[in-house]
């Protein structure tokens, strides 16, 4: 083995330390531990790439912010925020880094007889929606998922585009993850 300009040469796999990220040269290819390989089997793991968040609603009390101007639906309770990139004051999830995320969605209505569409929003822009319309039951959900390619930067929230949540909707999700970065 020799060590020339911050790289291993040779059979062994040692990590190394380079730019604060630990990099492991290998000869095999890596297991699928959420770890990028490249096709010179140079595998980059950090801690800062795992991403995910879940959030709910644990109230049917209506948030002053809900308005008939943005239609955000908004959520008051943080389950998970892996790298805190969903804010929940927003109720908004901003992607860290380009890639492959997955996003679901469970919206509860309560006695509410009108039908309603919630859309998953890209950057102001609907992706995916989902309908509640039964007026015979008290509590009916619009459910939904996706995998969106999503660049640094991009915003994801829920819109309720058609509708009213006036009975609440408490017992309401909304989670995330990144699958995988490019």
């Amino acid at each position: 083995r020799e060590e020339s300009q911050g790289f291993l040469h040779g059979n062994d796999t040692e990590p190394i330390v380079l730019e604060g990220k630990c990099l492991v040269v290998c000869d095999s290819s890596p297991s699928a531990d959420g770890a990028v390989t490249s096709s010179l089997g140079i595998s980059v793991r950090s801690g800062s790439a795992k991403v995910a968040f879940s959030a709910t609603r644990s109230t049917n009390h209506e948030p002053s912010e809900m308005s008939n101007r943005t239609m955000t639906i908004y959520f008051d309770q943080v389950l998970v925020n892996i790298g805190n990139h969903f804010d929940l004051a927003s109720s908004i999830f901003v992607a860290p880094r380009k890639g492959i995320y997955s996003f679901s969605f469970h919206v509860v209505k309560v006695y509410n007889r009108q039908t309603i569409q919630v859309s998953l929003m890209q950057n102001g822009y609907p992706v995916i929606s989902a309908f509640a319309g039964d007026q015979d039951v008290t509590r009916e959900a619009a459910s939904n998922g996706v995998l969106l390619l999503m660049e640094r930067e991009d915003k994801v929230h829920l819109k309720l585009e058609r509708g009213n949540l006036m009975g609440g909707w408490k017992y309401s999700t909304f989670s995330g993850f990144l699958v995988f970065p490019l």
